[in-house]
C-alpha cells in the first residue's frame, strides 16, 4: 500500500510547469535535460531547432508588457495550497446536482479545477472589474495566496484588505492587468478544444485586455469584439460622450474548431417571410438569383418566356438544374403580375434555426442595465448589488455556444450577483437542457453596498448563493412539471486536510508532536473525501455512494473506480472484515476500469495490520491500493 506524500502530484493541484515540461518532451526529446534544480528546457537546443532568430529576450519587442508580468506568468503556474471543503447544509440536493457554486479567491479555486476539469468546459463568461478606480484589486501574494485570502476574508486576523485601485496609485493598469493575467491563464486550459470565452469590459481596459487574450489565446483565436447596448437613454450630464455600451471579447480555445448556433431570429427578421400565393411549403420571402462570385454568367429561360442573365459583374448562383427544379416546382417569384427581376422563394421552414450573429447587441435583444436590476428585483433582491448583467444578456451566449442535449458546462469566475446560473438555469427550463454551471464568488464584505438588513447576506458569495436559490424556486413554481438539475452543491476554499511540514526551529519535539498525525483534526471524511477528489482529477459532482462496512463508512465513487475509507482508527480485528466487504463491493460494480483503494495512513495499528488488508484486497484484484 503506497503512501501520498505531501510532494507527490496526487497530494497538490495540477503542475502546469511540468505538464508544460512534459508537452515540449513529447515534441521535442532533445529538449529536455537535468538541471542544477531537476528537469529542465536546454535553451540553446531550443535555438538550433527553431533559429537563433526565432527567440528573443529583448525588451524591444512588439506585445503588452508591465511590471509584474513575468511574476503575474508564476503566479498561474504556481500549485495551489489549498482545497475546497464541501457546505451541504448551504446546498441544495447535493446528491443528485451536477452544479457548483464556489466560495473563494478565483485564482486559487482555478487552480484547484485544473486536474477535475481541464479540457471540459465549453462556455466561459466573466464580468470582472472594469478598474473604474473603485473597483477592488485582488492583492494577490505570490508566497502564500492561500494566506493571503484567509486575511482578506477575516478568516485569520490580520492583513491585507481588499482596496479599491485609484488612478492616483500610479499602478492603475499594471495592478489591474496583474490580477487578470493569471486568471486568464488558468481559464484557458480549463475550455475545451471547441470551447469559447465571453469578456465583458468597458473602454477602459478593453484595449489591454484585448493585447492579454491575444497572448493568451493567440491572436488568431481571437472570434469577435460584440458591443452591447447596456443603457437606452442619453446621458445629457455626460462631459464630452454619453457611455451607452460595454464590449464583449470573444475568444476561441481552437477558433478552428468552434460553431456557434444560430442566433434565433427576431420578429422584423420572421415578419420578413409571407405566402401571398398560398405556397404549400408555407412564409418565404425573396432573395436574388445571383452571387457576387462565381463562373456562370450565362442567361437562362423560364417556363414562362422570361429570359433572365445576373447583373453585370455578378453571376449565377444556381445551375440549370436547380434553376429548373425551382422554376417546376412554383419556388421563382415574378412579382404580383408577373412583370418583376426573378428571385428566388427561400421558405422560413427550410432555413437554418437561426441566423449569424452580428456583433451589435441592441438591448431590446439581450437587455440592459436596468432590466438587470429588474430581473434581481423580481427575485426580492433588488438594490442588494452594483452593476449586475441582466439575464437575457447571458443567455444570448449560451444559446449561442452550447447544446440543450449535452452535459455543457458553463464556467463564471466573476460570479458576482449569480447572473450566469440564473441564467443557465432558466436556459435549460426552457429547451429541457442539461447544461451545468460552475460559478465561483469571492466572499468580499458587503461594504457599503446597499442591502436589505432582513437578508441577513454579509458577502458578495452569499448573494450569489442566495440569487441561484430564489431562481431555482420561481422555477419550481413556474414550472412544476420541470424535471431537470434545481440543485447545487456549495464549496468553500480552505486550507488542505493535510498538515504542510512547518517546524519550529525553537522546538523541534513539539513540531514533531503535533505532526505525528499528519491530518487536520476538524476536518470531516467528506472534506478528505473532496480534496481527494480534485487531487486526483475526478468530477466534484460525480455520483459517491455510501456504505457502513464493519463499523466504517466506505465510500464508492464513480461506480466503484474508486473506494476510500476514512476511518480515523481501523483495529486489528476489524481488518478482514472490512476487507471482505470492500472485495464484495467492488466485485457487485464488477467496473472493467482501474480500482484504486484508498484509506488513512494513520489508520492502522501497525504494518501487519496495513499488509493483511492489502493482501485480500490484492488477491481480489484490487492492486492500486493508497493511503494518505
Amino acid at each position: 500500500m503506497e503512501k501520498i506524500a505531501a510532494a507527490d502530484s496526487e497530494a497538490q493541484s495540477a503542475d502546469l510547469v511540468a505538464q508544460n515540461i512534459e508537452q515540449l518532451k513529447t515534441l521535442f526529446p532533445e529538449l529536455v535535460t537535468e538541471g542544477p534544480g531537476g528537469v529542465s528546457v536546454n535553451v540553446d537546443v531550443l535555438k538550433s531547432l527553431v533559429g537563433d532568430g526565432a527567440i528573443t529576450d529583448a525588451d524591444e519587442k512588439y506585445g503588452l508588457n508591465w511590471h509584474g508580468k513575468r511574476s503575474a506568468r508564476q503566479l498561474a503556474l504556481t500549485p495551489s495550497l489549498g482545497t475546497l471543503r464541501p457546505f451541504k447544509q448551504k446546498s441544495l440536493d447535493w446528491e443528485t446536482t451536477r452544479n457548483l457554486m464556489i466560495e473563494g479567491d478565483n485564482l486559487e479555486v482555478l487552480k484547484q479545477l485544473q486536474k477535475s476539469y481541464a479540457g471540459k468546459v465549453k462556455l466561459i463568461y466573466i464580468d470582472p472589474p472594469y478598474n473604474t478606480g473603485k473597483d477592488f484589486v485582488y492583492p494577490d501574494n505570490f508566497q502564500d495566496n492561500i494566506k493571503n485570502y484567509l486575511k482578506m476574508t477575516g478568516q485569520i486576523d490580520g492583513g491585507e484588505k481588499i482596496s479599491s485601485n485609484f488612478e492616483t496609485s500610479g499602478r492603475f493598469h499594471t495592478d489591474w492587468l496583474n490580477m487578470i493575467y493569471p486568471r486568464l491563464k488558468l481559464a484557458r486550459n480549463l475550455l475545451c478544444e471547441d470551447g469559447v470565452i465571453f469578456m465583458s469590459i468597458d473602454d477602459g481596459e478593453v484595449a489591454n485586455l484585448r493585447k492579454v487574450s491575444d497572448e493568451i489565446f493567440g491572436e488568431e483565436n481571437f472570434i469577435a469584439n460584440v458591443v452591447w447596448q447596456k443603457k437606452y437613454t442619453r446621458s445629457n450630464d455626460a462631459k464630452w460622450f454619453s457611455d451607452n455600451h460595454d464590449h464583449i471579447l470573444v475568444y476561441g480555445k481552437n477558433k478552428s474548431l468552434v460553431k456557434f448556433n444560430g442566433q434565433e431570429r427576431n420578429a422584423d427578421q420572421i415578419r420578413a417571410y409571407k405566402n401571398p400565393d398560398d405556397h404549400f411549403k408555407g412564409p418565404w420571402k425573396a432573395t436574388p438569383l445571383h452571387a457576387k462570385s462565381g463562373t456562370n454568367t450565362k442567361p437562362y429561360t423560364f417556363n414562362n418566356g422570361v429570359v433572365w442573365a445576373p447583373p453585370k459583374g455578378t453571376y449565377r448562383r444556381f445551375n440549370d438544374a436547380s434553376m429548373r427544379q425551382m422554376d417546376e416546382s412554383n419556388e421563382i417569384w415574378f412579382g404580383e403580375k408577373g412583370d418583376q427581376t426573378p428571385q428566388k422563394k427561400s421558405f422560413l421552414s427550410e432555413v437554418k434555426q437561426g441566423v449569424t450573429p452580428v456583433t451589435l447587441w441592441p438591448y431590446q435583444e439581450v437587455g440592459h442595465n436596468h432590466e438587470a436590476n429588474s430581473d434581481l428585483k423580481a427575485l426580492g433582491l433588488g438594490g442588494i448589488f452594483d452593476n449586475p448583467k441582466p439575464v437575457r444578456l447571458v443567455q444570448r451566449m449560451i444559446n449561442l455556444a452550447t447544446s440543450p442535449d449535452k452535459e455543457h458546462i458553463v464556467l463564471d469566475f466573476f460570479a458576482g450577483s449569480g447572473t450566469t446560473a440564473h441564467a443557465v438555469l432558466d436556459a435549460n427550463a426552457q429547451d429541457q437542457g442539461n447544461r451545468r454551471f460552475i460559478c465561483v464568488q469571492l466572499p468580499e464584505p458587503l461594504g457599503n453596498i446597499n442591502h436589505d438588513e432582513a437578508l441577513k447576506l454579509e458577502n458578495i458569495a452569499e448573494i450569489t448563493a442566495e440569487r441561484i436559490r430564489r431562481s431555482i424556486s420561481r422555477i419550481s413554481e413556474n414550472q412544476p412539471e420541470y424535471a431537470g438539475d434545481l440543485g447545487f452543491r456549495v464549496l468553500g476554499l480552505s486550507t488542505s486536510n493535510v498538515r504542510a511540514w512547518n517546524p519550529q526551529p525553537a522546538n523541534l519535539e513539539q513540531s514533531l508532536l503535533e505532526n505525528v498525525n499528519h491530518l487536520v483534526d476538524e476536518r470531516s471524511e467528506e472534506d478528505i473525501l473532496c480534496e481527494l477528489l480534485l487531487k486526483l482529477g475526478h468530477d466534484i459532482c460525480v455520483p459517491i455512494e455510501s456504505r457502513t462496512i464493519a463499523g466504517h463508512h466506505v465510500y464508492s465513487i464513480r461506480g466503484g473506480t474508486l473506494i476510500a475509507c476514512f476511518a480515523r482508527s481501523i483495529p486489528t480485528s476489524d481488518v478482514e472484515a472490512l476487507a471482505s466487504g470492500i472485495v464484495q463491493w467492488y466485485q457487485e460494480h464488477a467496473s472493467a476500469a482501474e480500482v484504486t483503494c484508498v484509506f488513512l495512513d494513520e489508520a492502522f495499528a501497525d504494518d501487519v495490520a496495513k499488509l493483511n488488508m492489502s493482501a485480500i484486497l490484492q488477491q481480489s484484484g484490487i492492486k492500486n491500493l493508497r493511503s494518505l
